[in-house]
């Protein structure tokens, strides 16, 4: 049984890698997201990543589709108190922004569509800069201590942000970031480290990296010459013209034949050996592609290996 891993300073114990629910209603009806849920759960997965906004980039659709299916899933399956339930604020076209009336009402109807009395961990979506943090952390303040949300986390913030947060939230005495949820992976590295790390790092939160596997491109299926059926596959493939992303691809190739391992589970064990990173999220429209993706809670990487990934990476 894979063990459970701690995120941050709160009480929450997540599975080492969390599933993404962008998919859930797009590319995945809601028969099949029930399966993925099922495989996921079965093999000792906990922790699932959604928004409201999921996906209201499709036409006809109008948000929260994500966190629909997964408040069916979780009604039928009577398995609340067994799983972690992270949803986002701040993109959903009827409750754009950060204001603090637009995150409480928000807020109210993600718990409606997940059919829950409480959201387990609750992000900022996209900061808002025009939006003091003050009147941002009181507004989740107030969610926690009314038992709606559990802990509170970020993604998309600048470290400036971030600290300011952090430091009105200790000042205050009230609820504070516990995680982070930046964009992430062996192609995207400036995109975290640096400043928003190190401050991650000294204030011990945890990261919980998106594209993790970024759009796609390394679980490996993108290479010269080939197509990819995916509504993603545009964005994937272009890394494909660049020198990093081809290294890359031959590092990962390498530590994959030597150990055995798919493309996709080497990518994700180099992700989940980096510090402050606790959980990489990552989505699958079908059972068949978990296997790769549940793999790097089993595959940890040498020092050599990890060394190697990190070279071609830079």
């Amino acid at each position: 049984m894979t063990s459970l891993h701690k995120l941050g300073s709160s009480d929450l114990e997540v599975f080492p890698l969390a599933l993404g629910g962008n998919v859930f209603g797009w590319t995945a009806d809601q028969e099949r997201s029930f399966a993925v849920l099922d495989a996921y759960t079965a093999a000792g997965g906990n922790f699932l990543d959604t928004a409201d906004s999921y996906s209201a980039w499709v036409e006809g659709h109008r948000g929260g589709e994500s966190e629909t299916i997964i408040g069916k899933w979780i009604k039928e399956r009577g398995n609340r108190s067994d799983v972690v339930v992270a949803t986002k604020v701040s993109q959903h076209p009827d409750f754009q922004g950060l204001s603090a009336a637009n995150i409480k009402a928000a807020a109210d109807a993600s718990l409606k569509r997940l059919g829950t009395d409480h959201i387990d961990l609750y992000y900022t979506h996209f900061d808002r800069p025009e939006v003091p943090v003050e009147e941002i952390i009181g507004a989740l303040d107030e969610l926690v201590r009314a038992g709606k949300v559990r802990y509170i986390a970020a993604s998309n913030i600048s470290a400036e942000r971030l600290k300011e947060s952090l430091d009105f939230s200790e000042r205050e005495g009230l609820a504070c970031y516990v995680a982070l949820q930046p964009h992430y992976n062996l192609v995207s590295r400036d995109t975290y480290e640096g400043a928003l790390r190190d401050l991650a790092e000294r204030a011990g939160l945890a990261a919980v990296p998106y594209y993790a596997l970024a759009a796609g491109f390394l679980t490996g299926k993108y290479r010269p010459g080939t197509t990819v059926d995916s509504p993603r596959a545009q964005g994937a493939a272009k890394h494909l013209e660049t020198e990093r992303g081809q290294k890359v691809l031959a590092a990962l190739d390498e530590v994959a034949r030597a150990r055995g391992a798919e493309t996709a589970t080497v990518a994700l064990a180099w992700l989940a050996a980096q510090p402050t990173v606790v959980a990489p999220i990552a989505s699958a429209r079908t059972v068949e592609q978990l296997p790769a993706l549940l793999g790097v809670a089993e595959l940890r990487l040498t020092d050599e290996e990890t060394a190697k990934l990190t070279s071609a990476s830079a």
